[in-house]
């Protein structure tokens, strides 16, 4: 009867101990509204980056090709997903989300081109 006991009480403050790092985690883990909202947030940063850097070699092959069209965007981490002689589009996968820009002087939105 003792042993059992035992094992009963060990299952059931395991349970409770799930139950607490489980409830904790809604509040303060990865999975939180605060650290999914940094998460993005940075995400979006990080394509900013990466579109303002491409912007500049986009820019560069208008200068000599006089078309945006044709420009080599690798190792930029951007796709250039529509071009013609005066407006582009580029687009970039950052963690799980997809953000473009659209034609010179935009500013990145989420959401493909």
């Amino acid at each position: 009867m003792g042993r059992s006991l035992g094992i009963v009480s060990l299952l059931v403050s395991l349970a409770v101990a799930g139950w607490l790092v489980t409830a904790q985690m809604k509040h303060a883990g990865p999975s939180a509204k605060a650290a999914s909202t940094a998460i993005s947030e940075a995400n979006q940063v990080a394509a900013a980056v990466s579109f303002r850097q491409a912007e500049a070699a986009l820019e560069q092959s208008r200068s000599l090709n006089g078309t945006y069209a044709g420009a080599s965007l690798d190792g930029f981490g951007v796709a250039l997903v529509r071009a013609a002689a005066s407006s582009y589009c580029i687009q970039a996968d950052q963690g799980s989300s997809v953000y473009h820009d659209s034609s010179p002087g935009g500013s990145p939105a989420p959401g493909p081109c």
